[in-house]
């Protein structure tokens, strides 16, 4: 029991301990240079971090080491007042001011706006929206959105409207983590059509739901450009999508195209239609990884539906496809599937209830791939052309998936005056900071805990926030590979652990100085072989999408590590410093990883080797 004296004494020390943090002049020089001039607060994260290297690895940390550009860029008052936050559990309410000051990636809260907007209205460069009854009952005009960004939520858009035109251009393109919504739109509406031209173009991680869209419309017409074409990840949800139509025309051009592991459902699409036309053009085609698409009632019990599947699912990698009650007791559909699933990785592909009961209808598969179920699909009107049995082979495959340029090579181009391709080596993902260890060990990192990381982080149900949370804590939690040893971390001294933990405590860390020459032609400089060349061991840190910067670091054996002056082919000019790592035993890899693809011949049988991506990173035992 406090006495009280010890009552008043408490708020005492807790403001001078804050004021002393706040105003002390004393400073941690960083090290590397003998120059003082950059100076730090000794209790911020970033003079912490620089004092424990120095400590751990006994010499200093240079100050304009790019690992120090990661530690968190709270101030000292700052990181004290979030830890004593997050150990009360109430980081939560001050989330705004934390992610802001910490430098980490979060979604916003966004408040409902009542805004009606019945006049056409041209939108650049907006973001962060929420639009009710935006254009509800609008008779003809046009509502343009350019360069649209992530987060936005459209409720009642164009409902009932009257030969309103839509257009998205470049929405949401190059964004990270998109979250959209569509409800009820363009619900009702007669005539009119709604474009969306490279919607989430080279985004990652989209999450899009149309629902109610265009139900009950009669002749709005939906075209879909490149529609989350080179994306990574995502869901896209269409839920009764041109359901009870009358002449919709929907087009989907490129969709999902180059994309990794894009989940699409169509459910209810076209349903109980009227002279539906829908087109699906490179629908996830082209090195497409793991697409997996379900389409459920799929114009079921529809009236002369006209649908065109072209390309689909085309030099895909694997992917599954589930269509059910598609076009079932329809009246004179007419469906022509070509090209379809002709995978570079054998796919599965589902029709069950597939044109049963239906009337007059007219389906043909011409060119599809193996690994394909009919289920109580119509006996009549249906025709199977080209079944291809042999799409697997690794000399068709080599043929269909095209590894990207330069991605992969042999260790024997890392010679002086060799001009080569450089694959894209930029870092997509949002920048984030690292973590002080005083608030990181006071949060959660476990995918059982994910309600109390949802309430941390504002993530909502079913949010992508949630998804991408999940994703990263089930690749952490994930059992290590024979002879793997492997941690996720969240700050910087937890990586320098980790790292000194396989290799001890000399080390040295490396990193590509900057994305110059990437995805262009390059020429080799001087090259220096790290550790003399000699076949060593090293850590590769890869970055993981979370709130926080965090990274995926595992042990890698059997490695030789280089550093190369990277040139411009024409003028010899320097314009980056790499670093590649070349792995010299591949016998564990699958016969089918993209290096075999682009470089021939197999496991075992050659080396493989790479350049160390922007913001990755590879340690390795220190040159003496």
């Amino acid at each position: 029991m406090k006495t009280k004296s010890q009552e008043i004494m408490l708020p005492l020390w807790n403001f001078l301990f804050f004021s002393f943090l706040h105003f002390s002049s004393f400073t941690v020089a960083f090290g590397g240079t003998g120059n003082s001039s950059a100076s730090e607060n000794p209790f911020s994260p970033k003079a912490s971090f620089v004092r424990y290297w120095n400590k751990q690895l006994n010499r200093d940390i240079p100050k304009t080491h790019f690992l120090i550009s990661k530690v968190s860029p709270l101030t000292a008052v700052d990181s004290a007042i979030f830890s004593k936050l997050a150990a009360q559990n109430h980081l939560d309410s001050r989330l705004p001011s934390f992610c802001s000051s910490a430098k980490l990636f979060c979604f916003p809260d966004l408040s409902l706006s009542l805004e009606k907007h019945s006049k056409d209205v041209n939108f650049a460069t907006y973001l962060n929206k929420n639009f009710t009854d935006y254009g509800s009952g609008s008779l003809a005009g046009a509502d343009t959105f350019k360069n649209y960004s992530e987060n936005d939520s459209f409720r009642r858009y164009t409902r009932n409207s009257v030969g309103h035109k839509d257009q998205f251009n470049n929405y949401a393109s190059g964004s990270n983590v998109v979250d959209q919504s569509f409800n009820t739109y363009s619900t009702a509406a007669t005539g009119g059509s709604g474009n969306f031209d490279n919607y989430n173009h080279e985004v990652n991680v989209p999450n899009l739901k149309f629902t109610s869209y265009s139900d009950e419309s009669n002749g709005h017409g939906q075209s879909f450009t490149r529609y989350t074409e080179n994306a990574n990840a995502g869901e896209q949800s269409f839920s009764n999508y041109g359901k009870n139509g009358n002449g919709v025309p929907n087009e989907f051009s490129s969709y999902g195209k180059g994309s990794n592991v894009i989940g699409s459902d169509f459910s209810g699409y076209g349903q109980t239609a009227n002279g539906a036309k829908d087109t699906f053009t490179s629908y996830a085609f082209d090195i497409s990884n793991d697409p997996a698409n379900g389409f459920k009632n799929y114009g079921e019990g529809g009236n002369a539906a006209v649908d065109s599947f072209s390309t689909y699912r085309d030099h895909a990698n694997v992917g599954d496809s589930s269509f059910q009650s598609y076009a079932k007791g329809s009246n004179g559909a007419e469906v022509d599937f070509t090209n379809y699933g002709q995978s570079f990785n054998e796919g599965t592909e589902k029709f069950t209830g597939y044109g049963q009961g239906a009337d007059g209808q007219s389906i043909g598969f011409n060119i599809y791939g193996r690994n394909t179920t009919f289920k109580d699909y119509a006996k009549k009107g249906v025709t199977f052309k080209k079944y291809n049995q042999s799409l697997n082979s690794a000399e068709t495959a080599q043929g269909h998936w095209v590894v990207e340029a330069g991605k992969f090579f042999r260790e024997k181009m890392l010679t002086q005056g060799t001009v080569m391709q450089m694959p894209d080596i930029k870092d997509k993902l949002p920048a984030r900071s690292f973590l002080p260890r005083t608030i990181l060990s006071k949060i959660p990192f476990s995918s059982s805990k994910i309600g109390e990381l949802k309430r941390i982080f504002h993530a909502g149900d079913n949010s992508s926030l949630e998804t991408i949370m999940l994703n990263a804590l089930k690749e952490c939690e994930r059992a290590p590979s024979p002879g793997e040893i492997k941690r996720c971390v969240g700050s910087a001294e937890d990586m320098l652990d980790f790292a000194t933990s396989v290799l001890g405590r000399r080390v040295d860390v490396r990193t590509t100085e900057n994305v110059n020459g990437s995805k262009n032609y390059i020429k080799i400089g001087e090259v220096r072989k790290i550790n003399g060349g000699k076949v060593t061991k090293s850590v590769s840190c890869h970055q993981s999408l979370y709130p926080y910067l965090l990274y995926y670091c595992h042990s890698v054996p059997k490695v030789r590590v280089y550093e190369a002056d990277i040139l411009d082919p024409n003028s010899g000019k320097k314009i980056n410093h790499g670093v590649a790592i070349c792995h010299l035993d591949t016998s564990t890899w699958s016969s089918g990883h993209g290096a075999f693809i682009a470089l021939g011949p197999g496991p075992g049988r050659i080396e493989v080797c790479h350049w160390i991506f922007e913001n990755d990173m590879t340690w390795t035992i220190a040159d003496s």
